[in-house]
């Protein structure tokens, strides 16, 4: 009880912290109404907030013991952290003009609930499933419509984007589309077939919020930060565990072998 305790008041402090440093960075019209100002310090307080909760219990996650209850601790709070997160930035982005940032903020969301589900859902196939695969298929459409637009408009970029900025989702998009595809034709899976399923699931997703903060949003940081390479290294850190896991998950016998897995998240 008392670590619990501990975890929920570190989660909660990030939180605070997090959100009231950059409250006040959603710009609004000083002459709209005061419920308009309130509302998107609001969004912009949750979005921060969950963002850091979500990095921070991402990489607790990451280093802990995999099926232990740490690992399904901090597993839970970043599935919230991260939807939270996600699911502000994916809506409010179009209002904003930032289409590449509505592709990852619900890319981000589908990756982590769907992987979150695979930890869950040890055996056969249900209807969030089936809802999983019409959203990726959907994902892809928009991601490339969203490619073409760019690459066909006059100054070459989409919302300041430029195509190369979509293809990362698009090849992403292919990937979980095909996955899901799989996952509904063939009523589930099952042992290591399931465990790298939620683990680039999550990684990937946490990749998306990483490189969102640290690369997107270089402006929140001190100059002397972004003169280093430390926000590129802080951003591409998820990968190097997407690998590890993969490659670890594959090869390995014990996980070859198993046929059910703990549930991490």
């Amino acid at each position: 009880m008392r670590r619990t305790g501990f975890l929920w008041a570190f989660v909660g402090l990030s939180f605070a912290l997090a959100g009231s440093a950059y409250a006040d960075r959603l710009e609004v019209a000083a002459r709209a109404p005061w419920w308009v100002h309130l509302g998107a310090d609001a969004l912009l307080y949750l979005h921060i907030g969950g963002g850091t909760v979500g990095l921070l219990s991402g990489g607790v996650a990451l280093l802990a013991r995999k099926g232990g209850l740490l690992h399904r601790r901090a597993g839970n709070v970043f599935l919230v952290a991260m939807l939270v997160m996600s699911g502000i930035g994916g809506a409010v982005a179009p209002f904003l003009h930032d289409r590449i940032s509505t592709v990852a903020g619900f890319m981000t969301f589908y990756l982590i609930f769907t992987g979150w589900l695979t930890a869950r859902r040890r055996q056969g196939v249900g209807a969030l499933e089936v809802l999983g695969l019409f959203i990726a298929v959907g994902g892809l459409i928009a991601t490339l419509s969203l490619t073409w637009m760019a690459t066909n408009t006059p100054e070459g970029t989409l919302d300041g984007a430029p195509p190369q900025a979509f293809y990362i989702f698009l090849f992403v998009s292919l990937i979980a589309a095909a996955s899901d595809l799989k996952l509904v034709l063939r009523r589930g899976i099952e042992g290591g077939q399931r465990i790298a399923r939620h683990v680039w699931r999550m990684c990937f997703g946490l990749f998306v919020a990483a490189g969102s903060l640290f690369l997107g949003q270089q402006q929140v940081f001190p100059q002397w930060l972004r003169d280093t390479p430390v926000l590129y290294i802080a951003a591409l850190a998820p990968l190097p565990f997407l690998i590890f896991w993969l490659l670890r998950v594959r090869l390995s016998k014990k996980y070859r072998a198993a046929i059910t897995a703990p549930a991490a998240a």
